[in-house]
C-alpha cells in the first residue's frame, strides 16, 4: 500500500512570510580571471570585498575595481608553487632527493604514519 503525503509538498514552500523583515543593505562585487570570465559575488554592503576570488576555470580571478591587483594581472603570469621550486633545484635533483628520501622511509628512518 502506498501512502503519500497530503497538503503542500516537503520542502518546497516556507510557511514564513517576509513581513516585518529588513534586509542587509547589499553590493555585487566583480571578479575577472586571464580567461576574461566574469563572476559576480553578492556582498553585505558593509563587508570589505576580497582582491581574489577563485573562478569557475580553477584561476584566479581579480576585483575588477581594484588597482592593485590589476598590476598583476596584466599579463604576467601567476608563479605556482612547482614554479618556484624549479627555480632553486632541476627536475633532475628533484628526482635524486625524491628517491633519497623514498629509500631512507624504506629503511625505516621515518615512522609509518597511518
Amino acid at each position: 500500500m502506498e501512502r503519500s503525503l497530503k497538503g503542500m509538498s516537503i520542502g518546497a514552500k516556507s510557511l514564513e512570510s517576509d513581513d516585518n523583515v529588513d534586509f542587509a543593505d547589499r553590493k555585487d562585487v566583480a571578479y575577472v580571471c586571464a580567461d576574461g570570465h566574469k563572476t559576480i559575488i553578492p556582498l553585505a554592503a558593509e563587508a570589505d570585498a576580497p582582491a581574489q576570488w577563485e573562478c569557475r576555470c580553477g584561476k584566479i580571478a581579480y576585483n575588477e575595481e581594484d588597482s592593485d591587483a590589476k598590476k598583476d594581472f596584466d599579463g604576467k603570469p601567476v608563479r605556482t608553487h612547482w614554479d618556484m621550486l624549479l627555480e632553486r633545484r632541476s627536475e633532475e635533483e628533484l628526482k635524486k632527493l625524491l628517491e633519497k628520501r623514498l629509500q631512507m622511509h624504506r629503511e625505516g628512518w621515518f615512522p609509518d604514519y597511518e
